[in-house]
């Protein structure tokens, strides 16, 4: 199966460039967006197990690209972790309400983003094949 495919999209080069390194020491293969538009191309493209979603995104926010990741078939069941510098409370409600399994606000210990990116990885299996449930 090859090694858990992450998009990780964030405006600041800085953070993109630290959460590919971590992921990328932990196993991870990751695909790097600066912009929201960039995500949803890429995440249109590679079909991760996961994405990691920055909120301040210039054009498309990362509410935006959760809203349309969530709106349509192919893309609807991946999880989304928000990894965000706001810790307000309406926007974890908003995240959690629009989609996103999960919300860490920066600045974030570089073990608790491995130990939420598991956790995303496993909450849900995104399969090809429908899940029956007996």
């Amino acid at each position: 199966m090859g090694r858990p495919r992450i998009v990780v999209a964030d405006d600041s080069e800085p953070i993109l460039e630290l959460v590919v390194t971590r992921l990328e020491l932990a196993g991870y293969q990751t695909f790097a967006a600066r912009t929201g538009l960039q995500a949803m191309r890429t995440i249109t493209e590679v079909q991760p197990q996961g994405v990691i979603l920055d909120i301040n995104m210039p054009g498309m926010d990362g509410f935006a690209v959760l809203m349309a990741l969530k709106a349509a078939s192919r893309t609807r069941e991946i999880p989304v972790l928000m990894l965000t510098g706001s810790n307000a409370q309406a926007d974890v409600r908003r995240a959690l309400s629009c989609g996103a399994r999960d919300y860490l606000a920066k600045p974030f210990d570089d073990q608790l983003l491995l130990t939420r990116v598991a956790r995303l990885l496993r909450s849900r299996p995104v399969t090809s094949a429908p899940v029956l449930l007996t």
